[in-house]
């Protein structure tokens, strides 16, 4: 269809009789100005009558000549709608709701789009699970846009098709098969049951895979401790509207501590109510949230929250404890023991040290003095991150017992503390592959890269919390030449169908009981009413307790601690969130480091 539009570059055009303008039309730049002739000769330069004026004016005139070439403007045509789809309105926003999921941040929310393109997140007042749509959460929809981002698959740094990709994994699984060597799955945590199912199908079905989760910021000894209680690697949730003591050793709960979102918990046993509000302890060596927060604040390094949490325990079951403390952390200690002991069941404790013993140790007193706020039945899957599996994985690689490592949503050779030895070990595997949606040192490092679909491009589900899922529906169609990990696993293993029926079908067979799929989908999420059992093993208390008694702290000790607009670093590359200011120095695009 052609176009009769026409752009006038100036009031005189209007005048179909000017003679300037024919002029102009006919001959747009009367002649090339000389510039070697004379700037090359220095005689000619300096016997040249040009003065400064007239230079002037030629170097007007080519720059008004050029400008003008240069005011064209293009013509955009607009394809209107044949058939109108009811649901969208021009300047009118749609909002659905769907979940993210991206290993470090869990939340269920709604997404503003406009003519099909989102443009603002905010939280799923719907969900039961309050797991908030912070900072990060929030950026996330610049991230869509990310002209960075990868945009396609590419093999040793060339771009190339899916199909290549595709041929070159099974290729490599059937000779893996062969040989009996491993094929790792290296993920981020999903917290996705379609995802644990598939996985699992395609490990029946090849024989000879390892799925391995790794966080960049590690809740190993929290998991590690709720397994052995219960059996299950998860995290213990908690519900502080529900607490009237809240004794803290190191856990920011008021900001990324297991996944967040219990600031709303939080907020409402702080609102004075027939004049109480709850009580609130908190031992910790950096300023956070939740000690800003705290009525009782005491500074202490690692050593001494553990120590400080031993002698707690020796107070609460005995009345007294050995454990050597200053005076002023000692009085602290004792004033939230005889708070915890006047409260009861009303009083929670958690912590943030990174040890076995000290998670052990708290969900030992929660349980000892049966705390309402303390949840083991309806645990969190949130974190799924097993370090002593990544180690190992290492360990293989150098050996030369890895086939093939595939990667999805991590970047270890940055994130890990050995992160050169795990570079230096992928040389021994015959294919490596990374899933990512931006370019990383990881994706540097391996053989093959699947450019990953962003989480407003993707379907999946969610299970945050036992219990209480969640889905994910795309918000727009694939901007670039994208897959999802999922997407892939069901290509290699022959899955027929695409990865939305999947999730369908394992909802509707395994989830959804009565409930409806449109229903579920509509909402973003869905509770089962299946009641949660939980089998309770015993915890060696009193030897968690020696454990902590025996930590010493070095002369300096070094305390790192994930930034609340930042998080794990994932959206380094988002402008929104590198300009935030940190709410406790209000710092914004730059780091620090804090001394006390």
């Amino acid at each position: 269809m052609s176009s009769n539009k026409k752009y006038w570059k100036s009031e005189a055009e209007l005048s179909a009789n000017d003679a300037m303008i024919e002029t102009l039309k006919q001959n747009e730049f009367v002649s090339e100005i000389p510039t070697g002739e004379f700037l090359a000769d220095k005689e000619a330069l300096s016997s040249s009558s040009t003065n400064r004026r007239d230079f002037l004016k030629y170097v007007g005139f080519s720059t008004a000549a050029a400008s003008l070439a240069a005011c064209e403007g293009p013509v955009v045509k607009s394809i209107p709608y044949v058939v109108q789809p009811e649901q969208i309105i021009p300047g009118v926003a749609n909002f659905y709701a769907t979940t993210i999921a991206n290993g470090y941040d869990f939340a269920s929310i709604l997404v503003k789009t406009r003519e099909g393109r989102p443009i603002k997140v905010e939280n799923n007042t719907d969900a039961s699970v309050k797991a908030n749509a912070n900072a990060r959460v929030q950026a996330s929809v610049l991230s869509l846009y990310d002209s960075n981002r990868l945009q396609g698959p590419t093999s040793n740094g060339e771009a190339v098709s899916w199909s290549v990709i595709d041929n070159a994994v099974k290729a490599q699984l059937a000779a893996s098969k062969a040989s009996g060597k491993k094929v790792v799955f290296l993920t981020q945590t999903y917290a996705s049951p379609s995802t644990s199912k598939l996985v699992s199908e395609f490990a029946a079905a090849q024989g000879n895979i390892s799925h391995i989760t790794y966080d960049a910021v590690s809740e190993d000894a929290a998991l590690s401790a709720f397994e052995a209680l219960t059996g299950e690697r998860a995290l213990a949730d908690y519900h502080f509207d529900k607490a009237a003591v809240i004794v803290s050793f190191g856990a920011d709960f008021l900001g990324d501590w297991h996944g967040g979102g219990y600031d709303a918990g939080y907020a409402k046993g702080r609102v004075p109510h027939a004049h109480q509000m709850s009580k609130h302890f908190q031992f910790e060596s950096n300023m956070t949230l939740s000690g800003a927060a705290a009525d009782k604040r005491v500074p202490a390094n690692t050593a001494q929250q553990a120590q400080a949490l031993a002698a707690l325990y020796d107070i609460l079951s005995s009345g007294t404890t050995s454990v050597a403390l200053p005076d002023t952390m000692m009085a602290a200690v004792k004033a939230a023991a005889k708070a915890i002991t006047n409260a009861g069941s009303a009083s929670v404790v958690v912590t943030g040290i990174e040890s076995v013993a000290a998670q052990t140790l708290v969900l030992a007193i929660n349980q000892m003095i049966k705390s309402a706020a303390f949840d083991m039945a309806a645990p969190r899957y949130v974190r799924q991150g097993n370090t002593a599996a990544v180690q190992s994985l290492i360990s293989e690689m150098e050996a030369g017992e890895v086939a093939m490592l595939v990667t999805d949503g991590v970047n270890p050779v940055y994130t890990l503390a050995n992160g050169a030895q795990f570079k230096a070990a992928l040389t021994n595997v015959p294919l490596s592959l990374a899933f990512s949606t931006m370019p990383n040192e990881t994706t540097a490092a391996v053989q093959h890269v699947g450019a990953a679909s962003h989480y407003l491009e993707s379907w999946g589900d969610v299970s945050v919390k036992k219990g209480h899922y969640s889905l994910t529906q795309p918000t727009i169609k694939e901007l670039f030449d994208t897959r999802q990990f999922q997407t892939a696993l069901m290509s290699w293993s022959g899955v027929e169908g695409s990865y939305y029926d999947y999730i369908k079908a394992h909802w509707e067979s395994s989830v959804l009981g009565t409930a409806t799929w449109n229903k579920a989908l509509h909402d973003g999420v869905f509770v089962s009413t299946a009641a949660a059992t939980v089998a309770v093993n015993t915890l060696d208390a009193l030897g968690a307790a020696q454990t902590l008694k025996a930590m010493t702290a070095p002369e300096m000790e070094l305390v790192l601690y994930t930034k609340i607009g930042m998080g794990d670093g994932q959206e380094a590359n988002n402008p929104w969130l590198q300009e935030f200011p940190d709410p406790i120095t209000r710092v914004s695009w730059d780091n620090y480091a804090t001394v006390s």
